[in-house]
C-alpha cells in the first residue's frame, strides 16, 4: 500500500466510463526511454513507495538506469500475485500451516499468516503416464493419480478454505503455465485499495521456473523458489538488483519446414552462448508484430533454459487479439489497451529503447532442430542428428565398438510395414518395482557386444533393441502444448503418416499430454484425433508428465532388456528439460523436439536415423516413404487452426476451472485455522524449521571443523540435488517408507512427497546420475563418511546424519552453474536439513543461490578464474570459514577466508566471494532463513 507519492504520480484513467487510480510513469524523468520491462518495475516502485523500503532515491535510480553499468542498485519488487504448481505448492502450504502454529507459540494471531497477494495453485505435476496407447489411458491414469495423491489433495483443499485469496485448480484441468496464459493472467490488474479501484500491470512470481511463459503476454514475472514465493504471498517484496536488459530484435518469418519449437531451440542456443544469466531479455523490432502470441509464450517459456530472469514481449495488437480469443471480457481488453498506451507500455516498432546488449535473429534462417542428449541449449540441426547421436553415444556406452558398429537398420530386424500396432490395448501395470537399478561402471564394463538384443513381449510382439532405440516419444510440456501451430502440425503429420501406411515402432512408449482442455477441444474439432491414436498417441493425462520425469515405467520386458544389456536408449519429447536421469531411469539420452518430430521419431524408432536418406517405411504400393513425404504443409496447418479454434472453447473450458470432477468434489476436506497433522502421514508432515526458534535471532557464527559432503563438477542441476522422479526400495527414502508401512507399489515420486521433509532430505543429492568426485567412478547418491574409520562409501543421507550426531558442519564444493534448472525449493531445504552450512561453487544459477540464503546456507564463490582443482582441493580436507561474523555488525563482507586442512596437516587458504548480493538477503541470512525473518516480522506486529 503506497503511503508516499514523491513524484505526484497518482492520477486517474477513465476507460469506458470507469475510473481507475493509476501511477503515471511520465511523472518521472527518464521513464520514457526505459525498456518495457523496466517501465513495469518503475510503476511497481511508484505504487509501493513507502519512504523506507522503497524510497524516491530507488525510483530515481531506476528511471536513470545506466544501460552500460553492471547491476549494483538494489530495489524491492512487489509482485501482484503468486502462482504455484502442486509439487512446489504443497510445501508452500505446509510451511504456511507450520508458520500459523509458530506465530501462535510466539504469542501472535495465527490468522495473520495469510496471503496478502492473490495466490493460485494448479495441480499439474502429479499425473504419470502409467497406462498408454489405448482409449482408457487418461481415465486410468487419473484414478491412479488420486489413489497416490489423495492425501495431498485433501491438504490443498484445506488450504483453499483456510487461507484467504488462495485458489486451487484441481487435477485434470491443464498445465499451470498454459492455464496461466489462457485464463489466470490479467495483463492489467485491478484491485480495490482503500475504497478506490486501482489499475496496475499484472506481475507475478511463480514456484516453477517456467513461470516466464506468461512473459509472452506482456506480463513480467519469473520463477522463484517456494521459499521466496511464500514470502511474497506474505507481503515481503522480492529483493533484486536493477538488471541489465538484452534487446533481442526479431525479423523475417519462419520458413515452411521449421516450427516455433525450432525457433525456441535456436534462441535458447544463441542466448545461452551470449550469456544472459541474471538479465532480462526483451524482444523488439518490426518482426515482433509477426510473432503469434502462442509463439511468444513458447519463447518466454524457455527463459530458464537460456538462463535469463525473464524473456518478455511488449503489449500490442497481438496481445489484445489473444485476450479476446481466450475469452477475456471486452472491458478487460479495453483496459489493457488504454492502460498500455497511457503508460508508454504499448509496443512502438519504430522506436528503439535503450538496451544493455543487442542480439538479432532473422526467423527465415531457422532450420528444423532437436536438442540433446542432456541439455536444452545443445541444439542439433536435424540433418546432422544421426552423426551427432553417434558422436555422443561414445559417452554412454562401455565400449567404443558398441557405438561404432551399430546395426545400421533396426528396420531390417523389424520392417515398419510388418510392425503390429500396439494402440489397441498396450498399457502398463503400476508395479513401480520395475524401476531399474543404478547403472554402475562394473555393469557397463561387462557390457554387451554390438549385436541387437531380441525382445519378446507377452502380447506377441517381437523386435530387436539396440543403442539409440527411441523408447519414449511424448508430446508433452507447456512449452509446446500451448501452441496450436505445432500441436496441429503433429496431428496433420500423423494423418499423413497413417494414410501412407506407417505405424509407430512397437518398442516406443507414446503419449500426448495436453496443456489444457482447449487443446482436446480443437483436436476433436479438427477431426485428426483418430490419426494420432492410430499411431499410439492417445491422451494420457493433463499435466507435465514426461517432461518432469512422470513418464511412467517402460514395459517390463523392454526395461529388462535395457538393464541387462546396458543399452543407451533414448527419449524424444516436446518438452523444455532433458537433463540426465530426469525423463526415465532406463533412458540415458534425452532429446527435445517439436511435436511433429516427436511423432516422426516414433515412426523411425531410433535416433540412429537420417530423415533425409533413411525411409520411415513403405506405402501400400511398396514405395519408400520419407519424412518430407508426410511433413505438414504450413498453409494447411493454419487453415486447420482457423477452422478449429474459437473463443467459445476457452469460455466453456474455463467456466468451471476451480470446480474439479467428482473425485475432487468428494474428497473429505479438513477445517480449522490450523491444520491437524496426522502422525502416521507419509505425505504431509510438520517440518522442523521453527523448532526452538526465539523472538530474536542468534548471532551469525563462523564455520569451523567442516567436512565436505559432496564435491561436484559443472552444471549440477536442481534435478541432481533434489530429484522429482521415482526411487527404489533400497534407498534411504525407500527404507523410510517401508518402515512406515508403505508398500513399494505405493511409493509414488519424490515430487509428490514434497510435503514430507523426512522423504525429501533422504532424496537430496540422490539422483541416479549425480557424480560425487569424492568417490571414483560411482554414480548416485553416495559419499565418503569421514566419521567412520577409513571413510567408507555411504549414502549421502546416512553420512549426513552421522555428521550431525558428531556435531560436524558440512560444505558442498561445486563447479560452474551450480543449481541450474527448475526452481526447486527442496534443493535448498534438503541441503540445509542435511546439515550443510556453506556451498563453495565457481558460479550459481540465480534461483538456487537465492534459495540457499533463504534456508540459511551460505553461498560462496571461488575467486574469479579459480576452482577446486586450481586451488588444490581434494574434498578430503577439514574446512574453516572465517569472517562471516561481520554480518552481526550490519555489514556484508565481500569475501571470507576459507582454510582447508589436509590429513597431513598441510593447509590451503583462499578468499571466497560472499554471494549475499543484497541487504535483504543479508537480513534473511542473519535470521537463519527467509521464513524465520517473515515469522519474526509477523509476530512483532
Amino acid at each position: 500500500m503506497s503511503t508516499v507519492d514523491s513524484f505526484g504520480a497518482k492520477g486517474v484513467l477513465n476507460v469506458g466510463g470507469t475510473e481507475y487510480e493509476i501511477f503515471r510513469l511520465n511523472s518521472v524523468e527518464g521513464a520514457e526511454s526505459l525498456p518495457f520491462s523496466l517501465k513495469v518495475l518503475l510503476e511497481n516502485l511508484l505504487r509501493t513507495e513507502d519512504g523506507a523500503n522503497i524510497t524516491a532515491d530507488h525510483i530515481r535510480a531506476l528511471a536513470g538506469w545506466d544501460e552500460n553499468a553492471q547491476p549494483s542498485t538494489e530495489i524491492q519488487f512487489t509482485p501482484a500475485r503468486v502462482i504455484m504448481q502442486d509439487f512446489t505448492g504443497v510445501p508452500c502450504v505446509v510451511d504456511l500451516a507450520t508458520m500459523r502454529e509458530a506465530v501462535k507459540e510466539l504469542g501472535g494471531d495465527p490468522t495473520r499468516v495469510n496471503p496478502l497477494a492473490p495466490a493460485e495453485l494448479v495441480i499439474d505435476h502429479s499425473v504419470q503416464i502409467d497406462v498408454f496407447g489405448n482409449a482408457g489411458a487418461i481415465e486410468r491414469n487419473m484414478e491412479i493419480e488420486y489413489q497416490r495423491n489423495g492425501e495431498r489433495y485433501q491438504f490443498l483443499r484445506w488450504g483453499q478454505s483456510a487461507f484467504e485469496d488462495f485458489k486451487v485448480v484441481p487435477p485434470g484441468m491443464g498445465i499451470v503455465h498454459q492455464v496461466n496464459i489462457e485464463y489466470l493472467a490479467r495483463t492489467v490488474m485491478t484491485r480495490e485499495v482503500e475504497g478506490t479501484l486501482r489499475a496496475y500491470p499484472d506481475t507475478l512470481v511463480g514456484t516453477d521456473s517456467h513461470t516466464t511463459m506468461v512473459n509472452g503476454l506482456g506480463v513480467l514475472g519469473w520463477g522463484v523458489g517456494g521459499i521466496e514465493a511464500e514470502a511474497a504471498m506474505l507481503g515481503q517484496p522480492v529483493s533484486m538488483l536493477i538488471p541489465r536488459v538484452v534487446g533481442f530484435r526479431l525479423s523475417g518469418e519462419i520458413p515452411a519446414g521449421a516450427t516455433a519449437t525450432d525457433v525456441v531451440l535456436t534462441i535458447t542456443e544463441m542466448l545461452r552462448k551470449h550469456g544472459v544469466v541474471g538479465k532480462f531479455v526483451e524482444f523488439y523490432g518490426e518482426g515482433v508484430a509477426a510473432v503469434p502470441l502462442a509463439n511468444r509464450a513458447t519463447i518466454g517459456n524457455m527463459s530458464p533454459e537460456f538462463g535469463s530472469t525473464a524473456a518478455i514481449f511488449p503489449i500490442d495488437d497481438v496481445t489484445l487479439d489473444y485476450l479476446r480469443l481466450t475469452g477475456r471480457s471486452e472491458e478487460n481488453v479495453a483496459l489493457v489497451e488504454a492502460y498500455a498506451k497511457e503508460q508508454g507500455l504499448w509496443h512502438d516498432a519504430s522506436r528503439e529503447p535503450r538496451f544493455s546488449e543487442y542480439l538479432e535473429l532473422d526467423l527465415s534462417t531457422v532450420v528444423p532442430s532437436i536438442a540433446g542428449p542432456k541439455r536444452p541449449q545443445d541444439r542439433i540441426v536435424l540433418t546432422e542428428a544421426k552423426d551427432e547421436f553417434r558422436n555422443d553415444l561414445l559417452n554412454y556406452v562401455a565400449h567404443e565398438a558398441d557405438a561404432g558398429s551399430l546395426d545400421e537398420s533396426l528396420e531390417e530386424s523389424f520392417p515398419a510395414s510388418d510392425a503390429p500396432s500396439f494402440t489397441t490395448g498396450a498399457s502398463h501395470v503400476t508395479d513401480s518395482d520395475r524401476v531399474p537399478p543404478v547403472y554402475s561402471a562394473a555393469h557397463g564394463a561387462a557390457g554387451r557386444t554390438s549385436n541387437p538384443v531380441s525382445v519378446s513381449m507377452e502380447d506377441g510382439r517381437k523386435f530387436d533393441l539396440d543403442h539409440g532405440a527411441v523408447t519414449i516419444a511424448s508430446i508433452t510440456s507447456c512449452t509446446n502444448t500451448s501452441n496450436p501451430s505445432v500441436m496441429l502440425a503433429a496431428a496433420v503429420l500423423a494423418r499423413n503418416a497413417v494414410e501412407k501406411g506407417l505405424v509407430s515402432k512397437p518398442w516406443v512408449k507414446t503419449s500426448v499430454a495436453p496443456g489444457s482442455k482447449v487443446v482436446t477441444d480443437y483436436y476433436e474439432k479438427s477431426g485428426l484425433v483418430p490419426y494420432l491414436e492410430k499411431l499410439g498417441f492417445y491422451t494420457g493425462g493433463y499435466g507435465c508428465t514426461t517432461c518432469i520425469g512422470n513418464s511412467g515405467p517402460l514395459e517390463a520386458e523392454i526395461s529388462e532388456a535395457i538393464q541387462s544389456n546396458d543399452l543407451a536408449v533414448t527419449a524424444v519429447l516436446s518438452g523444455n528439460r532433458n537433463f540426465e536421469g530426469r525423463i526415465n531411469p532406463d533412458v540415458k539420452m534425452n532429446y527435445l523436439a517439436s511435436p511433429p518430430l516427436v511423432i516422426a521419431y516414433a515412426l523411425a524408432g531410433s535416433m540412429d536415423f537420417d530423415f533425409e536418406s533413411d525411409p520411415l517405411g513403405k506405402d501400400q504400393d511398396g514405395n519408400d516413404v520419407f519424412l518430407k513425404d508426410i511433413w505438414p504443409n504450413p498453409n494447411e496447418v493454419q487453415q486447420v487452426m482457423d477452422a478449429s479454434i474459437d473463443q467459445d472453447m476457452f469460455t466453456k473450458s474455463y467456466a468451471t476451472i476451480f470446480d474439479g470432477d467428482e473425485r475432487w468434489q468428494s474428497l473429505p476436506t479438513p477445517t480449522g485455522d490450523t491444520f491437524e497433522w496426522a502422525e502416521d502421514s507419509t505425505y504431509v508432515r510438520k517440518p522442523p524449521y521453527f523448532e526452538g526458534m526465539k523472538a530474536q535471532p542468534e548471532p551469525v557464527a563462523d564455520i569451523d571443523g567442516a567436512r565436505v559432503l559432496l564435491k561436484l563438477g559443472d552444471s549440477v542441476t536442481t534435478d541432481h540435488i533434489s530429484p522429482a522422479g521415482s526411487f527404489k526400495s533400497d534407498t534411504p527414502a525407500g527404507q523410510y517408507l517401508l518402515a512406515h508401512g508403505v508398500e513399494r507399489k505405493d511409493f509414488n515420486s519424490y515430487g509428490s512427497r514434497r510435503g514430507n521433509h523426512e522423504v525429501m532430505i533422504r532424496g537430496t543429492f540422490a539422483n541416479i546420475r549425480i557424480k560425487n568426485q569424492l568417490l571414483d567412478g560411482v554414480e548416485g547418491g553416495f559419499t565418503k563418511d569421514f566419521t567412520q574409520d577409513g571413510a567408507p562409501q555411504a549414502y549421502v543421507y546416512d553420512a549426513a546424519m552421522n555428521y550431525q550426531k558428531a556435531g560436524t558442519p558440512l560444505v558442498v564444493i561445486a563447479g560452474k552453474e551450480y543449481g541450474s534448472g527448475s526452481s526447486r525449493d527442496w534443493a535448498a531445504k534438503g541441503t540445509a536439513l542435511l546439515g550443510v552450512k556453506a556451498v563453495i561453487a565457481e558460479s550459481y544459477e540465480r534461483i538456487h543461490r537465492s534459495n540457499l540464503i533463504g534456508m540459511g546456507v551460505l553461498p560462496l564463490q571461488f575467486p574469479e578464474g579459480e576452482s577446486a582443482a586450481s586451488v588444490g582441493l581434494t574434498g578430503n580436507e577439514v574446512f574453516s570459514i572465517q569472517g562471516i561474523t561481520a554480518l552481526n555488525d550490519g555489514t556484508t563482507p565481500s569475501t571470507v577466508k576459507v582454510t582447508a586442512t589436509a590429513e597431513d596437516g598441510s593447509e590451503v587458504s583462499f578468499d571466497a566471494v560472499v554471494r549475499i548480493d543484497t541487504p535483504g538477503e543479508a537480513d534473511y541470512y542473519r535470521n537463519g532463513g527467509i521464513l524465520q525473518y517473515v515469522l519474526r516480522q509477523i509476530s512483532a506486529r
